[in-house]
């Protein structure tokens, strides 16, 4: 059923036309994630499927009663409300469906034969289930929790930052679920934790998606399809970034001479993504292997489930740490016994570590856990509680989301050549600044643009230009993909991959960090860092086998302990369910392992591409872990009742 529906669309404000005769549908289920670079018309375009925009001409067609909404950049909320009342108020429309199944759940009793009951009551049953609102209840809580909102559930919630009001504002839209779902860079704010929790709700809840992203791994799990806006047009791909890329590539190569440079970066991204392909291949073989081994070891002896865990904490945290002879006139800093905290919060404690000058270092953990911090105790910004960081000379490149190194009265052209000229040094090279700025997606009548007048976006690109026209010994970067488009973060990566000194960057940008990173400083909250070089996607897939089999020995070690639950029985509904589960679950797992096979098998995945497969793997393996858990949750039901 296709809900909503474009045709020839086209926008034009002033003079500039933003969109010309443009064709868009979506259809139930789908999820379209819109890639361009910025300017291109991609908000323009979610803003008129929501209605929010008129076109200049064309038409928008809604299906009859679909609801559509879109996360607000900047959401507006009634001040006398909490932040579980913003939450709760969403779901007002649900709650009164619930009532109301109560009232004719009970009139049905009364009257068994009447029809006109039976109907409405399936009705509202069916918007209950469509809307995830039989446990909404344990759903709020989870939101509230995965979302870092719980600690501040009582409070208002328009006493939050801009960044917390819009983690509410999408925990409400999500518990909602309207019938199309609008989101634009949905994962601005969130850290790495909080969007894999959100990419697992809007696929185990099978929203109808169309979304804005630089997240590329986001894109890829989430996308059925890719609509790229391009020079006022649209062009749509099936599947994700990865088939995007290779369709893309395709396109580009029957106009090479054309489109040179952006066919020569496409293929290095290909290249790249590649690989991480047949690297995570090579790690699922061995997580399956050690899924046997763990039910075995329940089987036959709980206690083995610690040695499992302890071998992957060994794995997850192998690297090579203060190498024995290094050369001191390479060592940037030295970290020793480092402790630093602010208020009563302890950020970084007891640290030791080296950094050397060839290092690339990524900076990540959890909103909170202190990594900017940290970057601001290197520099200097900040004093250290107690230890030490040894510093020998040598320059450094700052950047982060406040821009310092700009001043909005200068225009572009005095940024770059404050002395006059139109000639920078780039990488030994000097080039024309309109040269250079064109290779960061600046068109010529920016030159004598105010920096003040920029976007947000525009003054990110050029702070981040700007930085690589000095000659620095090391880049201290924060942050660097905020409010940057796909082609400007792919021209990023280009210059930081070449720069031959030491980089230190934060980052929530999953796929930017593995990337660019060999080395990881992981801030896992309270003080602990955690060094690793591994890459940030198999760091975290790690982690979650460590929680997975965690869960395993609390049920082993401590089987008498039991949450306390209401006692209640299973309705009608939950027993038919729970009797259909385990074949259901049998059948996916089946689907799961056919899959995986069929990705190691170059022979089998050569029909439909190895991007096809794995958004099916995702699709598959997202409903097997919902079932299971539902089956789970039915069970501890069954268990409380028996007492």
């Amino acid at each position: 059923m296709t809900l909503v529906d474009l045709q020839n669309i086209s926008k034009q404000y002033d003079s500039e036309k933003i969109l010309d005769s443009v064709n868009l549908s979506i259809s139930e289920g789908e999820r379209v994630a819109i890639v361009g670079k910025n300017g291109s018309g991609k908000s323009t375009l979610i803003k008129i499927a929501l209605g929010l925009e008129e076109p200049d001409e064309g038409e928008r067609n809604v299906a009859n009663g679909v609801s559509i909404e879109m996360l607000a950049q900047a959401p507006k909320f009634n001040p006398e409300l909490s932040v579980r009342e913003a939450v709760e108020k969403e779901l007002s429309v649900l709650t009164e469906k619930k009532e109301l199944y109560e009232k004719l759940s009970k009139d049905l009793t009364k009257d068994p034969e009447n029809s006109d009951i039976a109907n409405e009551l399936t009705l509202c049953s069916n918007y209950i289930e469509h809307h995830g609102g039989w446990n909404i209840d344990d759903k709020i809580e989870r939101v509230l929790v995965q979302f870092d909102l719980k600690s501040y559930e009582n409070r208002q919630v328009v006493t939050l930052s801009g960044g917390e009001q819009r983690r509410v504002a999408l925990a409400g839209l999500l518990l909602k679920k309207p019938d199309l779902l609008l989101l634009d860079e949905p994962t601005n704010h969130l850290d790495v934790y909080m969007v894999k929790f959100l990419e697992e709700m809007l696929l185990r809840e099978k929203f109808t998606l169309l979304f804005i992203s630089h997240d590329r791994y986001f894109i890829d799990r989430l996308a059925t399809k890719t609509v790229e806006v391009d020079d006022k047009k649209i062009r749509a791909f099936k599947g994700g970034y990865s088939n995007f890329l290779l369709e893309k590539q395709k396109l580009l190569e029957t106009l090479e001479k054309q489109y040179e440079n952006q066919l020569r970066t496409l293929k290095t991204e290909m290249e790249w993504l590649n690989r991480g392909v047949k690297a995570r291949l090579k790690r699922n073989e061995g997580r399956k292997k050690r899924a046997i081994e763990l039910k075995e070891s329940l089987k036959q002896n709980p206690a083995a489930i610690k040695k499992i865990k302890v071998q992957l904490q060994r794995e997850q945290k192998s690297f090579n740490r203060n190498e024995e002879g290094v050369n001191k006139k390479k060592m940037l800093f030295e970290i020793e016994d480092l402790n630093f905290s602010l208020g009563d919060k302890t950020l970084v404690k007891d640290f030791n570590s080296r950094i050397l000058f060839h290092d690339k270092i990524a900076i990540v953990g959890k909103n909170g856990s202190g990594k900017s911090s940290f970057l601001k105790l290197l520099l200097k910004q900040y004093k250290q509680t107690s230890g030490k960081i040894k510093s020998g000379e040598f320059t450094v490149g700052y950047f982060d989301q406040h821009r310092d190194m700009l001043d909005d009265s200068k225009d572009i052209m005095e940024t770059f050549c404050p002395h006059g000229g139109d000639r920078v040094e780039v990488e030994g090279r000097n080039i024309h600044v309109f040269g250079y700025l064109k290779n960061w997606l600046f068109p010529k009548e920016f030159l004598d643009k105010k920096i003040g007048t920029l976007s947000g976006g525009e003054k990110n690109r050029v702070a981040l230009a700007w930085l690589f026209t000095k000659k620095y010994d090391c880049l201290v970067v924060d942050e660097p993909t905020n409010d940057l488009d796909i082609p400007t973060i792919n021209i990023l990566e280009q210059y930081l991959n070449s720069f031959q000194g030491a980089l230190i960057f934060v980052s929530h940008d999953r796929y930017f960090v593995d990337k660019i990173s060999k080395k990881l400083f992981i801030f896992k909250g309270q003080g602990e860092i955690e060094e690793s070089v591994r890459s940030y996607t198999e760091y975290l897939e790690l982690e979650d086998e460590i929680n997975e089999i965690g869960t395993f020995e609390v049920k082993e070690e401590k089987p008498e302990i039991k949450r306390e639950k209401k006692q209640t029985k299973l309705s009608y509904k939950e027993k038919i369910l729970y009797e259909k589960l385990p074949e259901e679950i049998d059948s996916l797992e089946e689907e799961v392992a056919n899959l995986e096979k069929c990705m190691s098998d170059p022979e089998c995945y050569k029909k439909d591409g190895l991007s096809v497969l794995n958004e099916k793997y995702q699709v598959a393996k997202a409903s097997l872990d919902e079932k299971v858990e539902i089956f789970f949750e039915l069970e501890e039901k069954l268990e409380a009742m028996n007492g």
